[in-house]
């Protein structure tokens, strides 16, 4: 992906709406992204792709642990049953990570064949269903796919012919699954049966050609406005899903935002991460907090991140 439109472009026009983010954390990320709010720890966890880790960050201490993978992870959630546990999408699929050992067990790989190709962003519906994407590590073909990992630990494809697997996010009843392919700049809303966890009646409802950058993540808030980040585009814009309409967006001081999620006691923060990924020295000297993680405070409700539920059998241990 290749659109990328200056600072000073941009910062005209979104300072328009005197909006700005903020920095929390320079993380010095490569490339930033999935964010996710765990609510009883009141900390932040997010992973860096290429820097193949995800952290866990204490936004009162400011501490930022790390946890280094070993191989590219797109996303990362929290397991309801054991707060040591995460479960990561990485290069090899659906991925269990004991974070005080270090362990990793393989839950599901769906595209061991498609050695081309990655995990990226993912996210939990409220019954604890893992949903992430995957992508062409070049991004040169149109070969990933959308796939949940089930509660009972099944994993089945929903979606194929996707570029980039980006944002997901539900409507605040459920009844619908927003959902991003940055290659193809676009964010589709499926009619979504939360009971079983299928998709259908794809729909278009925002054509991002002709904005800035392209759509990477996304979360929706508590008035059912999707926030989404514009990569290459320096900020991240509100969105209403039912007429496509862009309401406002907030200035980020770095080309690549890559996604963003609500936290905070009150969920009133938004969380954006962002990349250093493919920028140039020249370009790093005019935003020299890529990577980093930075703060918007809203005047609205976020929603929560939900974690994954493993359905655990009568007489099995949860751990």
């Amino acid at each position: 992906m290749d659109q990328m439109v200056t600072q000073a472009e941009v910062r005209d026009r979104v300072r328009a709406f005197a909006q700005e983010a903020d920095l929390l954390l320079d993380a010095k990320t490569i490339l930033g992204e999935g964010p996710y709010w765990h609510a009883e720890q009141q900390k932040l966890y997010y992973v860096d792709i290429a820097g193949e880790m995800f952290c866990r960050f204490d936004p009162i201490t400011m501490q930022n642990e790390q946890f280094l993978v070993g191989k590219t992870v797109g996303a990362v959630v929290c397991d309801a049953s054991d707060s040591d546990v995460v479960i990561v999408s990485t290069r090899d699929g659906f991925e269990r990570y004991h974070m005080g050992t270090g362990t990793l067990t393989l839950l599901a790989d769906p595209e061991a064949d498609l050695l081309g190709n990655r995990f990226n962003d993912g996210k939990c519906d409220s019954k604890g269903r893992f949903f992430a994407g995957t992508m062409q590590h070049v991004e040169a073909d149109v070969t990933g796919s959308l796939y949940v990992l089930d509660t009972d630990g099944q994993c089945r494809k929903l979606v194929d012919d996707v570029g980039v697997s980006n944002g997901i996010a539900w409507s605040l009843d459920e009844k619908q699954m927003y959902y991003i392919d940055s290659m193809k700049q676009t964010v589709t809303a499926f009619d979504y049966d939360v009971a079983n966890g299928t998709l259908s009646n794809p729909q278009i409802i925002i054509d991002f050609h002709k904005e800035d950058g392209f759509p990477d993540g996304m979360t929706i808030d508590s008035e059912g406005m999707l926030w989404i980040a514009h990569w290459d585009g320096w900020q991240v814009s509100r969105w209403d899903p039912r007429t496509g309409t862009k309401l406002g967006a907030v200035y980020v001081p770095v080309a690549k935002a890559s996604s963003c999620a609500f936290g905070g006691d009150d969920l009133m923060t938004l969380y954006i991460t962002t990349a250093s990924i493919g920028t140039s020295p020249s370009a790093l000297a005019l935003q020299p907090h890529a990577g980093g993680i930075f703060t918007y405070h809203p005047c609205v409700k976020g929603t929560t991140t939900n974690p994954y539920r493993r359905a655990v059998s009568k007489g099995e241990s949860a751990s």
